[in-house]
């Protein structure tokens, strides 16, 4: 995640547009000048110092001077400290002040780029080579950080520097283009004699103090596994194999299976353990490796429709590799592992576990929606709702795939959401309020089981929750639902008139309060008389009732009335209410308003305790 920081109003423009632009970022706003934040604060460096420990990066619009005091008590190893970086209000400059080399050098690049302003980068490495040894291109990682230092210094003091290349070759350009001056290339896994070296190498080298070991993404872990596998049990097999061939878990370029298992867990930890993509390739494309397997199974052919699974997948990988360790197995599993000449991008290949986060936006004004449901919405690349919804979502939806829908076509919105996903893509399906109250959550669910689709049982689906009409409504007025309450819904579309009646008359005869939902359309108009009435014969005739409309957005309205006094020519498509239980009270405001609130015994208790 990304805080970007704002502390008045002169940088909320910009701080909105980089939210809205950089990845997963936060918009966290100085409470005393800035109200619509998604977080607030009161204390500045308390803030500050807070998102710094708990590791998130820091994009501060503000003073450097700022930043530098209310970081100072907590700096400490720097191969560990989040990017930290300050931006001008204007945005001229962008400051990387921590973490150069843990991403706050690009992060500054990236928001220079949507600036249009400078990147002030002052790292010795970045300004005079072009590049940071402990932070390499995309496809390296770096076994020893501490040796970058030493590497770096003899580069920098124009020094000779070895170089050894035991794997991708073809790959190591990006140094020679940097260091071509530098560099002394010995024999093809060799080192010279130089002080300080680089080797490059998928193979499982520790290095030291003056060997920095870079490591490229040049191998494929290939896995098949039965239904349910235990995780310890794979992520035990796989790294047997790389110890086995002596092979480094950095050179791992991805996890690789066949489609069927894109749902297991046990292949998800491995590739959370070793940090790189799990991907998915279907039958035929495992089947199209048979000539270069080392053995074929007839088992998996009758199961899975190709020959064999962790070597087949492990060659899927990349065109040109070839296995290196053919397929192992342990009792539920098996693993092989192929290497490549060249970097592989696990991205490229294949396809991720497809993924439906189903959302709930809220009432539809940016402040009445959860960090965790903007973070969801920022992370999908395809966007499904009623049109309005994706419409509520402003500049959060900017460089998205909408798939905008009409009212009343429910099902089909879900059918894309879930066809989409099932091609590997990171689905955000929008619904207003909370999606799994009297929206999108349980259709998802249902067509699950209805369509019996194999694709769609696989998809990794998230629930998002959102605030409910209800609870806004609740909050506007006061505390009705302080006490015991449910929800109807008044809609007889889906659910028969004789069901919602039965459970109007149980709400009554329980004295809970009641929050209707779907109340009027412009076709039913009789339904919310009929539950008025039922709800007559249980409780007075002065019950308090609200009616809010159109809440979060424009046109927001609140009005208080009676049960005996409720007429739906006041209640629209838009509007909540809230009928009161038997215990509900009206309380006058100093302004003339009327909160409304359920208590829950508090003075009783008080009373008993006298």
């Amino acid at each position: 995640m990304t805080a970007v920081v704002v502390l008045g109003s002169s940088g909320l423009t910009l701080a909105r547009r980089l939210v809205a632009e950089l990845p997963d970022a936060i918009l966290h706003g100085y409470a005393p000048r800035v109200a619509d934040a998604a977080i607030r604060f009161d204390d500045v460096g308390e803030h500050l110092r807070g998102l710094f420990s708990a590791g998130e990066s820091v994009v501060a619009l503000c003073a450097v001077g700022i930043v530098v005091r209310s970081l100072a008590p907590v700096l400490g190893d720097k191969r560990s400290e989040p990017a930290v970086v300050a931006v001008a209000e204007d945005g001229s400059v962008a400051v990387p002040l921590l973490g150069g080399h843990h991403g706050a050098n690009d992060l500054a690049r990236e928001i220079a780029a949507i600036t249009g302003g400078v990147a002030a980068i002052t790292t010795a490495g970045d300004l005079r080579l072009g590049l940071a040894l402990d932070d390499p291109p995309p496809g390296w990682r770096v076994t020893n950080t501490a040796a970058a230092k030493a590497v770096t210094a003899t580069l920098l003091a124009g020094a000779p520097v070895d170089l050894a290349i035991e794997a991708a070759d073809a790959d190591c350009g990006w140094l020679r283009a940097a260091l071509p001056r530098s560099l002394r290339e010995g024999a093809r896994g060799g080192l010279g004699s130089t002080a300080v070296r680089l080797l490059v190498t998928d193979r499982a080298q520790p290095g030291d103090g003056a060997t920095l070991v870079l490591h490229p993404s040049t191998l494929a872990i290939g896995i098949g596994c039965e239904r349910g596998a235990s995780a310890d049990e794979v992520r035990s097999l796989v790294t047997q194999c790389l110890a086995q061939a002596n092979l480094s878990p950095l050179a791992v370029a991805g996890v690789f299976s066949i489609a069927l298992k894109a749902a297991e867990p046990a292949i998800h930890s491995v590739a959370q353990e070793l940090r790189v993509p799990a991907r998915f390739f279907p039958a035929a494309a495992l089947l199209a490796e048979t000539p270069r397997l080392s053995e074929r199974s007839d088992i998996v052919f009758r199961e899975t429709g190709c020959w064999g699974v962790a070597e087949g997948a492990a060659l899927a990988a990349g065109p040109e590799a070839v296995l290196t360790v053919p397929k192992q197995r342990s009792a539920r599993a098996t693993c092989a592992i192929a290497r490549s000449p060249r970097i592989i991008d696990a991205t490229a290949v294949g396809r991720p576990r497809g993924r439906l986060a189903v959302v709930g936006i809220g009432p539809g004004h940016a402040g009445g929606r959860t960090a965790e449901a903007e973070a969801a919405i920022r992370a999908a690349g395809d966007l499904v709702g009623y049109r309005l919804y994706l419409k509520l979502l402003g500049p959060l939806a900017a460089g998205k795939a909408l798939h905008a829908f009409d009212l009343g076509q429910e099902e089909a919105r879900v059918r894309a959401a879930l066809a989409l996903a099932a091609e590997g893509r990171s689905v955000a399906l929008i619904s207003s309020g909370d999606a799994g109250i009297y929206a999108m959550a349980s259709l998802v669910f249902e067509l699950i089981e209805r369509a019996a689709d194999a694709d769609w049982a696989r998809i990794e689906i998230v629930g998002i929750p959102g605030v409910s009409a209800m609870q806004v409504a609740a909050a506007r007025l006061g505390a009705p639902l302080g006490h015991d309450f449910c929800a109807i819904s008044l809609s007889d579309l889906l659910t028969p008139w004789p069901v919602i009646e039965q459970r109007l008359s149980a709400a009554a005869a329980g004295d809970f309060v009641v929050a209707l939902y779907n109340p009027v359309s412009q076709r039913r108009r009789t339904q919310l008389v009929a539950a008025r009435d039922i709800l007559l014969k249980a409780r007075s005739a002065d019950t308090p009732v609200a009616i809010a409309r159109n809440l979060g957005r424009d046109g927001e309205a609140l009005h208080i009335t009676t049960l005996a006094a409720l007429d739906p020519a006041a209640v629209d498509m838009l509007s909540i209410v809230l009928i009161g239980s038997s215990t509900t009270r009206r309380v006058r405001r100093p302004d003339g308003g009327e909160w409304l609130y359920t208590p829950r015994g508090y003075d009783s208790k008080s009373e008993a305790a006298k």
